[in-house]
């Protein structure tokens, strides 16, 4: 497969709230962007449960599953694959042990340097690896470092990943968000009533009554907890947003980078004609 991406992924801090029906409804929103597979992972803080499975994120949860889903944070993923095969063990968020606590994890985008980085774990051959993604392997990278906590220990990992990568992840207690320093694929910050939302599109926001606050910047790492929102950059950013996202990825209700997506379809249609005018009865864009 060639380098595309369009997973939709999720998260939640929002303690009294029902985090795995947020996530659920958040990961119906972005349906569009995989259709493969579906997984939520939530914490009560004591515990990391994770349900995931193949297919559509409504016929992978049902009101039982979500039930059973308890806490006060929530990640979410629904996949369409990229690297790595199409079967159950591919599918996120992932799940992986570390030395702070335990760590779930949910990617959108593609790695370019992943050769290089499997040579670093191999190094480590008790990682035990089991997937074949992107994904797992940033997982691993993260759980190997011996920072002095999680959060420190993934900003040691962001500079070592070259490529197109918007994350959500989280341990028993605190909510991440990371985007590379392109920016190439999109993620957003909303704002609850009594907590906070990250998600790949402003539409996800809508659906569960989250008001836009901004966009995660290019190359920067998010962090929310109890004492709420903090931020800090982990590199300079170089911004090279994908085209793709306007015309292919996103839903037209999106906003990315302050444009509407359907009004951005509009205006690249007009520009067309601006330069490349023809007598026609009918247009038909093909991407």
């Amino acid at each position: 497969k060639g380098p595309q991406d369009a997973c939709g992924i999720f998260g939640v801090w929002a303690p009294g709230e029902e985090v795995a029906k947020l996530t659920f409804y958040g990961l119906y929103a972005l349906q569009h962007r995989g259709q493969e597979s579906a997984g939520i992972a939530t914490s009560d803080g004591e515990r990391i449960l994770i349900y995931k499975d193949m297919g559509l994120v409504s016929q992978v949860f049902t009101e039982h599953d979500l039930a059973n889903l308890k806490g006060h944070l929530a990640i979410g993923h629904t996949r369409y694959s990229t690297t790595g095969s199409s079967n159950w063990i591919n599918a996120q968020p992932t799940l992986r042990p570390t030395k702070y606590g335990t760590l779930a994890l949910a990617h959108n985008g593609n790695l370019t340097n992943i050769g290089d980085l499997l040579h670093e774990l191999a190094k480590h051959p008790d990682t035990g690896i089991l997937a074949t993604t992107d994904t797992e392997v940033m997982s691993s990278l993260i759980a190997l470092r011996d920072e002095k906590n999680l959060e420190a220990s993934a900003v040691s990992v962001l500079p070592q990943l070259e490529g197109a990568f918007s994350l959500v992840f989280m341990d028993e207690h605190t909510l991440y968000a990371a985007r590379d320093r392109h920016g190439v694929r999109p993620l957003v910050i909303g704002k609850l009533d009594h907590g906070w939302v990250v998600a790949s599109e402003s539409a996800a926001l809508d659906i569960v009554g989250a008001a836009y606050v901004r966009e995660v910047e290019p190359g920067e790492f998010i962090a929310i907890d109890a004492d709420g929102l903090r931020s800090h950059r982990w590199a300079e950013a170089t911004p090279k947003g994908c085209i793709f996202e306007y015309v292919y990825l996103a839903r037209p209700d999106t906003a990315i980078a302050g444009r509407n997506v359907h009004a951005t379809r509009v205006e690249l249609g007009a520009q067309l004609a601006r330069e490349h005018p023809v007598e026609a009865d009918i247009v038909i864009p093909v991407p």
